[in-house]
């Protein structure tokens, strides 16, 4: 068996963090590394204590909501939002740091993660918003694909 690189390391990490997903249309992960030290993992769900998804349904669905479009009608969180969320609720500073998702973040999250101070962000899975792709262009953040296994 062949030692994986750094980067295939951790992105199948965020694969694995993917599978904790509780969202009905797309299972995501994310995992905030920095000097190839794990900070802080997320993966796309409701807020805790809320009813999941696959338990409630999904309004996104029911309204027949296109793939990234109209974030602000689902329940649920995405998987970058959650690891920084889960890195400032236990005070670890994610500043400087790499994020490995699953699939390629949209505008919401590329804010998110502009203003966390991350640098650069490895990506399997392509999404469609093209104007997170100008964000991360505009701020100086890498936006690295990384094939899919």
């Amino acid at each position: 068996m062949e030692r994986p690189s750094w980067e295939e390391y951790f992105m199948e990490i965020a694969r694995v963090v993917a599978t904790r997903s509780t969202c009905l249309r797309r299972n995501v992960g994310a995992v905030i590394v920095r000097n190839r030290q794990i900070l802080a993992t997320g993966y796309n769900g409701v807020p805790r204590d809320l009813a999941h998804c696959d338990v409630r349904g999904c309004l996104r669905e029911e309204l027949g909501i296109p793939s990234g479009e109209r974030h602000e009608l689902c329940r649920g969180l995405h998987a970058e939002q959650n690891a920084i969320i889960q890195a400032a609720y236990q005070g670890t500073e994610i500043r400087d740091a790499e994020l490995y998702c699953t699939h390629q973040p949209c505008v919401v999250c590329a804010k998110m993660i502009v203003n966390a101070g991350i640098e650069t962000v490895y990506f399997a899975g392509a999404y469609p918003d093209r104007l997170a792709t100008e964000v991360f262009a505009e701020s100086g953040i890498r936006l690295v694909p990384v094939s899919e296994q």
